[in-house]
């Protein structure tokens, strides 16, 4: 068993998620001092004795991403420069995730960039919860732990009465991750066929599947402006179903997806604190990854198996 010493510190994106793992975990958070200065440099400085301990740095790259990006690869150099034996890198929201693969000439593939610059920063691990496409695991030639935010999802919709639960998808691609809801929830499955009409544009252009007197349970694993998942909501409604929920993952919310929100086309958007939200007094259910998160913490740190943690509890 390795050492039990270990420090978690927080980058300035979600240090409220941060605390309330320490919080699970019975363990107090590293003092660090994070800041900028006035030409928008970040500064860090670790305030304790890490020579030697497993370091735990939790930081979601949401938005300024690029700003917390470089926060965050900053403070895995401190802590390198530190002398710890073993950084982590705790990315409940990984940015960049959509950036995976090459669909256009002289583009990037950003989120093999950003593996590259976690890695070179001092990552020895990456903890990731919900990555936009598995194979961003495959970026990195460290080890990497990826979560899911569905056992946390299925335990509040166990206690959601429904009388006939369809789970769709509002993408083609979501359909593996909808699949696996339906086979847990006992649902059948639905697909809604959308056409991408611009950057913050969706427009919903058929459904396969029977919705009609149906509670509709709609999953992605990210929203930004909130155009797949209103726009499929509208379809399905049109279709005659009941009621519409989503489960996102990840909720990027901008100032469109407010507004897109406010209609009432979604009964209740159910989602994780993986980055800060304000629901605004809209149906938006916050749910917490931190206990998931903090558990996986500690096993990684006493080399457990992080298997049972995909294990959903009464199903």
């Amino acid at each position: 068993m390795r050492d039990t010493r270990f420090k978690i510190f927080a980058g300035s994106s979600n240090r409220p998620l941060a605390e309330e793992m320490c919080k699970s975990m019975g363990v107090p958070l590293g003092d660090a001092t994070v800041n900028c200065f006035p030409d928008g440099e970040s500064f860090v400085k670790i305030n304790e004795n890490i020579r030697g301990a497993d370091v735990y740095i939790v930081q979601s790259t949401c938005p300024p991403t690029n700003h917390h990006l470089m926060e965050l690869l900053i403070m895995m150099d401190a802590a390198k420069r530190a002398s710890a034996s073993r950084i982590t890198a705790i990315i409940p929201f990984y940015g960049y995730a959509r950036q995976d693969r090459k669909d256009q000439p002289r583009v990037p593939i950003t989120a093999k960039l950003v593996a590259n610059l976690l890695v070179a920063a001092g990552a020895n691990r990456v903890l990731a919860m919900d990555l936009h496409s598995q194979q961003i695991q495959g970026f990195f030639d460290i080890p990497v732990d990826h979560l899911f935010a569905s056992p946390v999802f299925f335990q509040y919709l166990a206690s959601k009465k429904t009388n006939k639960l369809v789970v769709c998808s509002p993408d083609v691609g979501g359909m593996k991750m909808a699949a696996a809801y339906a086979d847990i929830l006992g649902a059948s499955l639905a697909l809604v066929a959308k056409k991408r009409v611009n950057a913050t544009t969706v427009e919903a252009i058929n459904i396969v599947g029977e919705v009609e007197g149906c509670d509709v349970l709609l999953v992605d694993d990210i929203t930004e402006t909130a155009g797949t998942i209103t726009s499929a909501a509208k379809m399905l409604r049109a279709h005659g179903a009941t009621s519409v929920r989503a489960a996102v993952s990840h909720c990027v919310l901008n100032e469109v997806a407010y507004e897109r929100l406010k209609t009432g086309v979604l009964d209740e958007l159910i989602t994780t604190n993986s980055v800060p939200i304000d629901t605004r007094g809209l149906p938006i259910t916050v749910l917490s990854i931190a206990p998931l998160l903090g558990e996986a913490i500690l096993r990684i740190n006493n080399n457990e198996s992080v298997t049972s943690l995909f294990k959903i509890k009464g199903f």
